[in-house]
Order: structure tokens, then C-alpha cells, then sequence
């Protein structure tokens, strides 16, 4: 649970209320609910229909300004991003996306590049590099060294991983001192507060 606190005192560094500037590219990735297929072929279900899925999957949205910050959010559906982006990215920014659907809406409060990922990954300018740089940090690190997180705290993995990737040309010793006075700096935790006492 230390891990955890520390993790919400990076929070406060990436979640800092001030809006993303500049050119932002915006994308989601989905993590958790895998289905283990059964054995024998004839007892396997599709696990792409709906009524054989776990519930637990979510899906990170991450918007993140080129050469800045990170910015994670946890939800159900990529399409969620889209509100996420009118609250989060100042209105004279630019954006990239890829060529999904649901960021057709993006076009009616920015000027935003779109690549289409089944063609090319990056033209020239027109690329979403840095947010997906973003995401292979969180995979390794979820896939890697934590091999299992749970839906309610995937979002504690998604700010430290913004944190890191943030911060990825600071050396260690800064990066320890940072924590430390993130950590002293940060008020009581609310969600981790007395949590050896809720399973009395």
C-alpha cells in the first residue's frame, strides 16, 4: 500500500488542473479482462460477443502534448475521450488521433491530423509516436513487473507511468528527491487512509 501512496503523490504532479497545450495526441489503449480460451476447440466461446466477456477491461485514454506532458485517464470506451479532451485541451491546441470513429468529433473544437495506422504510422508530422510511446511504458510495465492489475487501480498504474514518461531524461537521484518531496508534500491519502481496517 506505500506503493500506492507514492503513486498518488506523482498523481498530484501530472494531475495538475492546468490544460494541455500545443500540439496533443490523443489515443487509448485497452488493458485487463483476457478470457483464457478452453482446451478442446468445441468448448471455446467467442470471446469477442459481449456475454462472454469478464467486465473488466478498461481501456487508458492518454492525451499527451509533444515534448510535455502526459495526461491519463482510466474509462470504459475510447469514445469517452473525446469529453475528456473538451475538458483537459486548450482550445487553440492542435491534435493528432488515429483514424477510429469516435474521434471524428474532435474536428468540431480543433484542427486535428489524423493517420490511418493500417496504412502508415507516421507521415511525416502526422503521428500519435509519443502518446503510444506512452502506452508500451504502461504495457511493460503492467505485463512485466506487476504481471496483474485490477480494474479499480488501473489508474494509479496510468499516472505513475505518465510520471515516468514525463520525467524520463531526469536522472535518478533527482527523480528519488522528487518522490520524496512529492510524498512529504502530499495531503492525507482518501483512499488509502486506515485501509487495514476495511476487511474487519
Amino acid at each position: 500500500m506505500l506503493a500506492h501512496k507514492l503513486r498518488e503523490a506523482m498523481a498530484m504532479e501530472v494531475h495538475t488542473g492546468e490544460v494541455l497545450e500545443g500540439h496533443v495526441e490523443i489515443d487509448g489503449a485497452y488493458f485487463g479482462g483476457h478470457i483464457r480460451p478452453e482446451n478442446a476447440k468445441a468448448d471455446r466461446k467467442d470471446r469477442r460477443l459481449k456475454r462472454h466477456q469478464t467486465g473488466k477491461r478498461r481501456v487508458v485514454i492518454a492525451m499527451r502534448e509533444r515534448e510535455g506532458r502526459t495526461l491519463p485517464f482510466v474509462g470504459v470506451s475510447e469514445g469517452e475521450g473525446v469529453a475528456l479532451a473538451s475538458e483537459n485541451v486548450s482550445r487553440m491546441s492542435t491534435m493528432s488521433a488515429d483514424e477510429a470513429s469516435h474521434w471524428d468529433e474532435l474536428h468540431m473544437g480543433w484542427h486535428v491530423d489524423r493517420v490511418n495506422h493500417s496504412e502508415i504510422y507516421s507521415d511525416h508530422a502526422k503521428h500519435t509516436n509519443m502518446v503510444e510511446s506512452y502506452f508500451s511504458r504502461l504495457r511493460r510495465m503492467v505485463q512485466g513487473q506487476h504481471h496483474h492489475v485490477s480494474p479499480p487501480y488501473l489508474y494509479q498504474y496510468a499516472n505513475h507511468a505518465a510520471w515516468l514518461e514525463d520525467n524520463r531524461r531526469t536522472d535518478k537521484g533527482a527523480l528519488a528527491q522528487i518522490v520524496v518531496s512529492n510524498s512529504m508534500a502530499a495531503p492525507v491519502s482518501r483512499q488509502w487512509k486506515g485501509y487495514w481496517q476495511r476487511a474487519a
